[in-house]
């Protein structure tokens, strides 16, 4: 399952810039114009991350930020500001925020603090599993059926990011940029390459495959049903 971002910026041109670039790289985005609506939204709904603008056209967003902390919300708070001193920057932090990050600002940027604050929010698994498919994180060995499984780094990397969303389609730039941390540009061919590595370690001796191809978007991990869905096929 997707992290959730919840954005209060009033102005649209960069509510949208923000929104389309966090969905692109795989954030369930929700977006909301006034403090007022942002501090409903997290009163009604769970966020992982809450990205907030200072200037806002009701409640200034350092009061948005005090009331949420006051009411013990405790998911990360990332400050987008105009306003760039140092004093600004401090009082942001001192009053609870977790990171600040003036405009303009380049959205690799942006997307680098969203991902730091959400790995530092969230504590990862340790094991995970899929099917008879289990990966040890903290000694990172990976068996299938009691089986070990050497893989290179970069097929490991890929691995417990599916396996990190199991059942969840990730699109080939997702896969770049979760695990080779740069955008993506015209690295699909590699995507593919280290996906027949990965099967042909994981999948080709067993009946039951888990990577899943999921057409016009990318590639899945999941331990099949009887049938596959329409949606994917097996390739």
């Amino acid at each position: 399952m997707s992290s959730r971002v919840l954005v209060i910026e009033d102005e649209q041109r960069i509510a949208d810039f923000v929104s389309k670039g966090l969905q692109g790289a795989g954030y369930t985005v929700e977006v909301v114009n006034t403090g007022k609506q942002g501090v409903d939204r997290v009163h009604d709904s769970d966020f992982d991350l809450i990205l907030l603008d200072l200037m806002l056209p009701d409640i200034d967003g350092l009061s948005v930020l005090e009331t949420l902390r006051n009411r013990k919300v405790t998911c990360p708070v990332l400050i987008l500001s105009a306003r760039g001193a140092v004093d600004d920057r401090v009082h942001g932090l001192e009053v609870g925020a977790d990171d600040y990050i003036t405009k303009p600002f380049a959205f690799v940027e942006l997307l680098a603090r969203v991902r730091a604050l959400l790995r530092r929010g969230q504590p990862s698994a340790e094991r995970l599993q899929v099917g008879d498919l289990v990966m040890d994180c903290v000694r990172r060995k990976v068996t299938r059926a009691g089986e070990g499984i050497d893989l290179a780094p970069k097929e490991y990397g890929i691995l417990e990011y599916m396996m990190r969303n199991p059942g969840k389609p990730l699109s080939r730039t997702m896969i770049v940029d979760h695990v080779w941390e740069k955008d993506y540009d015209g690295l699909t061919n590699i995507v593919d390459v280290y996906i027949r590595h990965l099967r042909s370690k994981i999948d080709d001796r067993w009946q039951r495959k888990l990577i899943l191809t999921v057409r016009g978007i990318g590639y899945m991990i999941e331990a099949q049903p009887d049938r596959a869905p329409a949606a994917v096929e097996v390739s």
